[in-house]
């Protein structure tokens, strides 16, 4: 495996590289990472990862300084994996100078959900995975489902702006008991990670309650954040969206998604199910 730490190192290499999928990541990598690289080689000739923390996209008092940075680790999982090219920059590569163009989705999408709770997310979000997409000039970059709003944002940024490359999902990773792997994961304290897959639980019955017919979203949305709360979690929301754009649903829509986020001690987790 290559490691490129410039853009222009990169460039070069990609200029050789034929089809190319890219997988962005923040580090920290585990098997759902992995996954998302295993499923890109089925897409491309070669394929490209990066690893950067970009702080734009956290909010002041979240865990920038503190989120886990494994590079060595890291390393070795992609080159198993076959991954031929990591894009691995510092923050004077990625952001030379302060950063005055953003990329900022439409308040309908990123301000609800994560959104709401996390001003700004989503702008950082997308402009760094623009700047990506215009430096990496893949054919198709892949995203994991368990960021959902990410993959939506993301998609519809590619969509308005006709870039020429294709998003494709990869299904959420989960541990044995349910929970979603995470990078945020490794924060849990033994009790707190034997009590997390609780929300994968609570998102599945409230799944199972539309597929069976139960129509009182609201009502099936405050259960389950009841449920959260009564075990000591501290839930953001709830909430059953449709799946194209994270709207609220009719009676009559289908095509639905139920998302949560929920902090566990000091612990935010995510999670969501497709109904």
């Amino acid at each position: 495996m290559q490691i490129h730490q410039t853009i222009a190192a990169l460039r070069v290499a990609r200029a050789k590289a034929g089809r190319v999928a890219l997988v962005p990541t923040m580090g920290n990598l585990h098997e759902g990472h992995i996954a998302l690289m295993t499923q890109a080689r089925a897409h491309a000739d070669q394929v490209i990862a990066t690893i950067f923390v970009n702080r734009l996209q956290f909010h002041p008092g979240e865990d920038f300084e503190k989120y886990p940075r494994t590079f060595a680790d890291d390393c070795a999982k992609l080159e198993a994996a076959g991954v031929e090219h990591l894009f691995a920059p510092d923050e004077a590569e990625m952001y030379p100078q302060p950063q005055g163009y953003h990329v900022e989705p439409p308040p309908d999408q990123a301000g609800v959900l994560d959104g709401e709770f996390r001003p700004g997310h989503f702008r950082g979000v997308a402009t760094v995975v623009m700047k990506l997409f215009q430096i990496a000039q893949a054919d198709v970059a892949l995203f994991g489902k368990k960021d959902y709003q990410q993959l939506m944002v993301i998609r519809n940024m590619v969509r308005e702006f006709n870039l020429p490359l294709e998003i494709v999902p990869g299904e959420t990773v989960r541990a044995a008991d349910g929970l979603a792997l995470s990078s945020r994961n490794g924060y849990l304290s033994v009790d707190e990670r034997a009590e997390a897959p609780r929300l994968y639980r609570v998102l599945t019955e409230l799944a199972a309650a539309v597929r069976q017919g139960a129509r009182n979203y609201a009502e099936l949305e405050a259960r389950a954040m009841n449920t959260l709360s009564s075990k000591g979690w501290a839930p953001d929301y709830v909430a059953l969206r449709k799946m194209h754009d994270l709207q609220s649903p009719s009676a009559h829509d289908s095509g639905l998604v139920v998302l949560a986020a929920a902090r566990l001690g000091s612990t935010r987790l995510i999670d969501n199910l497709e109904v």
